[in-house]
């Protein structure tokens, strides 16, 4: 008893420690969303004109990138922590929502479901992929075996913009619950809308390199951060009665290694474990935590190495009595 109570008033200490951070300062608020949006139209421009495919492919690809950024920003904003009663802030997030193909009243809902119940066995294929225990796979049909597997399958993940962004996001909502999504299909129509734009206007290259090598690039990107973020060897699952708050932070949630300048365009997203503790600090903030509350320090941890990358792939089904991911080949 007495050390459980010890653990309880650790999490206490753990959760006030970061409160003070959960603060935006407005002006970098506005100043990363702006600075964000200026750089991500302004990459955009070489699709437009005539110049050295390696150019647009250069521009494209930091456009995805930008793209990432940008949505980790609208992220916050849907959380609450940054740019709240702002009429501006509110037309800038809905519009970007609808172009990124994860209009606001999908994000909210399947996103906020998932903090709440981050690593939960019964209910975290919602706003999450699917997890099952070994038992549970077992007794699936072949056709939901194949359906599990797919949704989990590394080009599923890379290929994000048509099967996560796309079917997932778009037209799942709107088959499933037409009146609640409508901008689902605004999403849609825009989507392709611009992509019929492009065509005419500058032909199959303004296409290639405005949007499909973009989105392509950041919903793979986008699609792979979510998975490895909560599928990483290490990782922990708990059914109702094993779950703790605390506990889905610190060991569902990863703090994933990179380099400053991939912290930046993925908008410190990578310190995955603090803002799932906290969801009201702001992006910016996050390295601020981690360097100034010693505990966090202690995250499990995954990388964009390429062996890394392997590593969280092969992970497909949760065995409890050993409580670990299982590959195809251990189950």
């Amino acid at each position: 008893m007495a050390a459980t109570n010890q653990n309880i008033s650790a999490e206490k200490v753990l959760i006030r420690s970061i409160r003070p951070f959960g603060k935006e300062r407005r002006g970098d608020s506005w100043f990363h969303t702006i600075t964000t949006l200026g750089l991500l139209c302004l990459s955009f421009l070489p699709a437009a004109f005539g110049l050295p495919w390696y150019v647009k492919i250069f521009s494209s690809i930091l456009m995805a990138l930008l793209m990432v950024r940008m949505f980790i920003i609208y992220h916050d904003y849907a959380h609450r922590s940054i740019l709240q009663k702002s009429w501006l802030a509110k037309g800038i997030f809905a519009v970007y929502g609808v172009f990124i193909l994860a209009p606001l009243s999908i994000w909210k809902r399947s996103h906020n479901y998932h903090h709440k119940h981050n690593s939960k066995l019964y209910s975290s294929s919602i706003g999450s992929y699917p997890i099952v225990t070994v038992d549970k796979y077992k007794k699936l049909t072949s056709g939901e075996k194949r359906t599990y597997g797919f949704i989990r399958h590394p080009l599923t993940i890379s290929f994000g913009y048509i099967f996560v962004f796309i079917f997932g996001m778009l037209f799942r909502s709107l088959y499933n619950k037409p009146s609640a999504h409508w901008d689902s299909a605004i999403s849609l129509v825009a989507h392709f809308g611009m992509i019929v734009l492009f065509y005419f206007l500058g032909g199959w290259s303004m296409v290639l390199f405005g949007v499909w090598i973009p989105f392509l690039v950041a919903c793979g990107l986008g699609a792979y951060l979510f998975y490895a973020q909560h599928n990483f060897p290490g990782v922990y699952y708990a059914d109702k009665e094993g779950w703790t708050f605390i506990t889905a932070a610190m060991e569902s949630s990863s703090f994933m290694k990179m380099s400053k300048l991939m912290h930046w365009f993925t908008g410190n997203i990578g310190y995955h474990h603090i803002h799932h503790l906290n969801e009201a600090v702001p992006f910016y903030r996050l390295p601020e935590v981690y360097d100034k509350v010693s505990q966090l320090q202690n995250a499990k941890t995954t990388s964009l190495s390429i062996k890394d990358i392997i590593a969280c792939f092969r992970l497909k089904v949760w065995d409890p009595e050993q409580r670990k991911m299982l590959s195809w080949s251990e189950i």
